[in-house]
């Protein structure tokens, strides 16, 4: 089969790798018919350090081509949802709701696992880890079943993180994908009044039609000073860091009222010098947040993705073929794409 595998510093590319198998009795083979590029996967495909190529992705949905004779709760035919860590769903952890942290789990691409970038994936704990969804390959929810893979999911764990509920004010750093879908999970939780902290046409118009009320363009120091100047210089009750960058971090912390929360869900990246712990000290900030559990959200985000009132889908600016997967990298890493979608080529 074809699979996306990265071969060292901006090198994607398709190549030809095993069909997988059925390993364990718990696993499953899924065909897969939509995935897509992360934000998270840039940061691999800029680092400059030699490496083993290995097959990258960790997003997508298909279907069920395959199942080992311990999976129960699936049959051949079964359209799925591939949460972007696999799981058991029953250990201790998961239990707790943290499925990232599960004590029988791991991720896609690694230690004999494929990557979600490709045209087949075996699925470990299968019936753990994979959500049916009642509709055919080719229905236009597809992408926005997709988005409940990883994005939408982060995005609500940052909202819920920073204690988004009814009537409350928040900002958002970060007008990514997860950024983007933040603001909407702000705005299905109630929030009154939501700023995207955003430059670009393109994004701050997809925040817009998602429920944001206000954009602040600024960045660093400026975005601070006008961040207090529009909340009567105190700053948000609620903020969402969806960048994992040191600046994020500094404003995310820096228009956060004294006693507010941040939720943090970009994935860090040189963002562990340059952090002040006295602004989260002195302002009895709460900081909570981290890699999302996104499989403990798709059962309650599911239905409304199905009914169509949460439409996560505009995230998907791009569509290529898989075969086109290294364009799709340029697309994102150049800012010319929020987020790519990638189809099985015909």
């Amino acid at each position: 089969m074809k699979a996306t595998r990265i071969h060292g510093f901006r090198d994607i590319r398709l190549d030809d790798v095993p069909d997988p198998q059925i390993i364990d009795p718990t696993d499953a083979i899924v065909r897969v018919t939509a995935s897509c590029i992360c934000g998270s996967d840039l940061w691999q495909y800029r680092k400059e350090d030699e490496i083993t190529p290995w097959q990258i992705g960790h997003e997508f949905v298909g279907v069920v081509e395959q199942a080992g004779p311990a999976v129960t709760h699936l049959k051949e035919g079964d359209f799925v949802i591939a949460p972007f860590v696999w799981s058991d769903n029953t250990c201790e952890m998961c239990q707790e709701g943290l499925h990232t942290s599960c004590l029988h789990g791991g991720g896609w691409g690694s230690n004999g696992v494929d990557g979600g970038q490709g045209e087949k994936v075996r699925v470990p704990q299968a019936d753990g880890t994979l959500v049916k969804a009642p509709v055919t390959e080719d229905s236009a929810l597809v992408p926005a079943l997709l988005a409940l893979s990883d994005v939408m999911g982060t995005g609500h764990h940052a909202a819920r993180a920073a204690g988004v509920a009814a009537g409350s004010r928040v900002a958002v750093i970060g007008d990514g994908a997860v950024g983007l879908c933040a603001v909407l999970a702000a705005k299905r939780l109630g929030a009154e009044r939501i700023t995207i902290f955003s430059r670009h046409a393109d994004r701050t118009a997809i925040a817009r039609q998602f429920g944001a009320t206000d954009v602040i363009p600024e960045r660093g120091k400026d975005a601070v000073v006008r961040a207090k100047d529009e909340t009567g210089g105190l700053g948000f009750h609620h903020v969402i860091e969806a960048v994992g960058t040191t600046q994020s971090w500094k404003t995310s912390l820096g228009i956060a009222r004294p006693g507010g929360t941040v939720g943090f869900v970009g994935v860090p990246h040189g963002a562990s010098e340059g952090i002040p712990p006295w602004d989260m000290f002195g302002k009895n900030l709460t900081v909570r947040g981290g890699i999302a559990p996104v499989r403990a959200y798709i059962p309650e985000l599911l239905p409304e993705v199905l009914d169509g009132s949460l439409d996560p889908s505009p995230v998907f600016d791009t569509e290529l073929p898989l075969s086109q997967v290294a364009e799709g990298y340029a697309l994102m890493d150049e800012r010319r794409a929020i987020k790519v979608l990638l189809r099985p080529d015909a």
